[in-house]
């Protein structure tokens, strides 16, 4: 870590932008390779978005280890978690049209909901927990209860929603509302056509492979369901993709300015605030608000977030085993806790 400081300031130091942040992208390429390889991830995608434009961008490693394919910022993975922000993007459109009050109860859409004190705030802020609700406790399955909410207010299934709302508007042509749409067999398939069928199956036909990693670093492939979607969950999609999602985010397209502002501020329902804001985890580094949401799909999967908003920056990583979120404990509010985003600091902030 010594080194890396020492190395970020003389990056910073270097006469010239272009050089300065070549050096820095230099430096972070190299260390983030060999965090890959220590903690054994056979695949992961890249992205580091500056002042909305893609600033850096690279794959490590093999999606498909057994075929030799390689991993590229266009591979495609389930990214599980992450889907929530996308999620939030939604129920937010929906208040700000006034057709949700996200301080009305949960039950009111989901009758069956184990907290029926909780606010569609609540969940979104994954603070339903306690009597009354307010007490943080990240809960996914809690968090996939605002499907029927955001599919009440969008007046349409959640996942064309999401696909024609998000994913087209964005231009996110290698995202895809769930990868059971890859099966003849899935019903959801009624909901879009023909062509677009086949777009999301070539999509899902490059899909990164998922790998258990044993404690030697051994990989082993280890298929997973082919799952659905829900608020919470299911998202395909790659980095680069979720890099036109995070300028969206900044250039105001999706939200209002006051809309973001609201979900990017800790929520605070019993007088101390929480490590969430609403679909997203807030926190402070050394004075500089941190904006993140991750994902853990164990034996399996993993990716990471990470927005720094007064810098106009952000990292996106997206892996084919769980090594980016195994051991941080990141479900407990704190992502400097990862080995990967203590790098990204220490030379980018």
């Amino acid at each position: 870590m010594v080194a890396i400081a020492a190395l970020a300031t003389f990056a910073v130091a270097t006469p010239g932008s272009g050089q300065g942040q070549g050096l820095l992208y230099s430096l972070f390429e190299r260390y983030l390779d060999s965090l890959r390889q220590q903690t054994g991830i056979p695949g992961l995608s890249a992205v580091i978005v500056r002042d909305g434009q893609i600033g850096w961008e690279r794959g490590f490693g093999q999606q498909d280890a057994e075929r030799n394919v390689a991993a590229t910022p266009d591979t495609p993975y389930p990214i599980g978690g992450l889907t929530q922000i996308v999620s939030a993007v939604l129920l937010g459109a929906c208040t700000e049209q006034g057709v949700l009050n996200i301080d009305e109860p949960v039950v009111q859409w989901a009758p069956d909901f184990p907290a029926p004190s909780a606010t569609v705030r609540h969940v979104l802020a994954h603070a339903s927990a306690g009597a009354p609700a307010g007490q943080f406790q990240y809960d996914e399955a809690r968090f996939a209860a605002l499907t029927t909410v955001a599919q009440s207010c969008t007046s349409e299934p959640f996942r064309k929603a999401m696909a024609e709302d998000v994913l087209d508007r964005l231009g996110m042509a290698d995202s895809v509302p769930g990868q059971d749409l890859g099966s003849e067999q899935s019903p959801a398939r009624e909901l879009f056509e023909r062509p677009r069928l086949d777009r999301y199956a070539a999509v899902l036909e490059r899909l990164a492979l998922p790998y258990r990693v044993d404690r030697s670093g051994r990989a082993t492939r280890n298929d997973q369901p082919a799952n659905g979607l829900t608020a919470a969950d299911g998202l395909v999609s790659t980095v680069r993709d979720l890099a036109r999602f995070d300028r969206a985010l900044d250039d105001g397209v999706l939200l209002l300015p006051q809309t973001l502002s609201v979900a990017w501020s800790p929520a605070n329902f019993t007088g101390a605030p929480l490590p969430t804001g609403l679909g997203w985890f807030v926190q402070n580094y050394q004075g500089e608000k941190l904006i993140w949401q991750f994902s853990h799909i164990p034996d399996a999967y993993s990716a990471l977030i990470l927005k720094m908003p007064a810098r106009r920056l952000t990292l996106i990583m997206l892996a084919n085993s769980d090594g980016l979120s195994t051991g941080a404990n990141l479900e407990q509010g704190d992502v400097t806790s990862s080995p990967f985003v203590k790098i990204f600091l220490r030379l980018f902030a």
